[in-house]
């Protein structure tokens, strides 16, 4: 699914083999925007996102999590992007955000968004760019 995919990982976007204990665990213990987020939240989110899990091949495991809330026409919001802290590192953080890229290409979307507070760099070897004008978004919400 990505031509920057190391050697002995795949991408599946079969939500039916993702380790949700371990997603939610991920995603509401350590990762700053979802501390704290209910089981039922993250199985709802999961229920109603398009998913994607990086896996090690030998052993199945699951070392990473991507999840994008979209239209599939116009618009695509990548969300909840988690590397196993064991597995960072190694360049699958980049190779699964340019997996779901490349997934969403063929929709023609006009625009994918994120959000991140340090990650940057990794979305920018990806094409991601700051707003060029942040003035006309607007959140309702947290922020």
């Amino acid at each position: 699914m990505s031509d920057h995919l190391p050697d002995g990982y795949e991408i599946s976007t079969d939500a039916a083999r993702l380790d949700v204990g371990l997603v939610h665990r991920w995603l509401s213990e350590d990762a700053y925007w979802a501390l704290g987020r209910s089981r039922q939240k993250q199985e709802d989110a999961i229920a109603h996102s398009l998913n994607f899990g990086l896996y090690d091949q030998a052993s199945g495991a699951q070392l990473a999590y991507a999840r994008i809330v979209t239209d599939r026409a116009t618009f695509a919001w990548l969300c909840d992007v988690y590397v196993d802290p064991g597995a960072r590192g190694k360049g699958l953080g980049g190779a699964l955000v340019d997996a779901v890229c490349a997934h969403l290409e063929p929709y023609g979307l006009r625009r994918v968004m994120l959000a991140t507070a340090d990650a940057h760099a990794v979305y920018a070897r990806s094409g991601f760019e700051p707003l060029a004008t942040p003035e006309k978004w607007m959140a309702l919400g947290e922020q």
